[in-house]
């Protein structure tokens, strides 16, 4: 031990810290979505591979051997929504914070007022909001209107009679960037039958992005909320009101 220690440098301790570090982001990053079920899948050959190697199968060691030459176009192909989440948060870099305190609250109730409205009305929506992770490509395909968000504004973008009300509306700060957005749809076996799309590109754009979403189904007038690719269900008035507001203070304020 003390000859280990008399022979580390101090660029071995900034590299192992490094090192350390992006392992950390990586578990984080992945924790919770199905990257994290590949990912011990690729543990589990790399426990294959040192087996057969220790025992001396050569026709399970050439196949693992095999298969690893290939592993870093494999893992780009598998962890593309996750990589791509990663160097879009890398390329964020806020300096400063979008709005006051008193506006961020006074964004939330609107948005919270217009939830409930549309949910006793059993009318569908589907609110998403932009984090530090941009959603530039989702914006510029929807309906551009850089408008204070309001609950009269939410109610109009979302009655059947508009012709934007199925898609998206995207906000960031107190500004509702654009309306009529179409975003990215989480397929799988194991998502709930009773998932509409809206409940679908809530948590697609979610999984890929740090937004945070909240979806009015207009079958029951439930409200949900979707983070980090999870959806919290059957939200009442006062939980997506302290939800929101942990999220968009509390967090904020840790960082």
């Amino acid at each position: 031990m003390e000859r280990f220690l008399s022979q580390l440098r101090w660029q071995d301790l900034i590299d192992i810290i490094i090192v350390s570090y992006i392992i950390y982001k990586i578990f984080i990053l992945v924790k919770g979505t199905r990257a994290a079920r590949m990912l011990i899948g690729v543990g589990v050959l790399l426990a294959l591979s040192l087996l057969s190697r220790f025992l001396e199968l050569y026709t399970l060691d050439w196949l693992i051997q095999s298969f690893w030459t290939q592993i870093v176009i494999v893992l780009i192909i598998l962890f593309q929504p996750e990589i791509r989440k990663a160097l879009a948060q890398m390329g964020e870099t806020p300096l400063f914070h979008r709005f006051s305190s008193a506006e961020e609250m006074k964004t939330i109730e609107e948005i919270v007022k217009a939830s409930q409205s549309l949910a006793n009305k059993k009318i569908g929506a589907l609110i998403v909001f932009e984090r530090d992770v941009s959603l530039a490509e989702y914006i510029e395909i929807g309906v551009p209107l850089d408008a204070k968000v309001t609950k009269e504004l939410l109610m109009s973008i979302f009655h059947p009679t508009s012709p934007i009300h199925d898609g998206a509306v995207i906000i960031k700060g107190n500004k509702v960037l654009a309306a009529g957005c179409f975003l990215p749809i989480k397929l799988g076996a194991d998502l709930s039958k009773t998932y509409g799309t809206r409940h679908r590109a809530a948590l697609g754009i979610t999984e890929e992005t740090d937004a945070v979403a909240v979806i009015i189904s207009e079958e029951t007038g439930a409200i949900s909320l979707a983070v980090h690719g999870q959806l919290e269900s059957n939200l009442d008035m006062e939980k997506l009101r302290q939800r929101l507001t942990n999220l968009f203070t509390t967090e904020r304020d840790r960082k």
